[in-house]
């Protein structure tokens, strides 16, 4: 009979276990914060609660609001510039892992959230300021 197996039931869970290997920027006993290993632009940090929760759990959670403010110093330390707080909920938005975190990106020019349809994309449909 095989034994019960102890891996972490996915990424994010063996990244915080320190079973798989990252770019671990900040750890406590509830939430991490590591590299994301797309590199579309100069910061690229992931923050997740330690323990697996999905998408909608961690929202929900208490854990929420500490995670946000993490999120929010990452930002403002690491992209004084501007950056983007970002979850994504479900296969439309291209959500690839279960395990709830939100991205915190920077550091460029990070365009539009989307890309308008028609000739010459957004232009002529929103200027953005300068």
């Amino acid at each position: 009979m095989d034994e019960p197996s102890a891996a972490p039931p996915c990424d994010f869970c063996a990244i915080a276990a320190h079973t798989a290997p990252a770019d671990i920027r900040y750890q406590d006993d509830d939430l991490i914060v590591f590299r994301n290993r797309l590199r579309w632009v100069p910061l690229m940090l992931l923050v997740a609660p330690c323990a697996h929760l999905d998408q909608v759990e961690f929202w929900r959670s208490p854990l929420f609001a500490r995670a946000a403010s993490l999120a929010v110093e990452i930002g403002e330390t690491q992209a004084p510039g501007g950056y983007r707080i970002v979850s994504n909920f479900g296969e439309d938005a291209l959500q690839t892992q279960e395990h709830g975190h939100l991205h915190v990106i920077g550091g460029a020019n990070l365009g539009l959230y989307v890309d308008f349809p028609g000739k010459g994309g957004w232009q002529g449909m929103y200027e953005p300021p300068r």
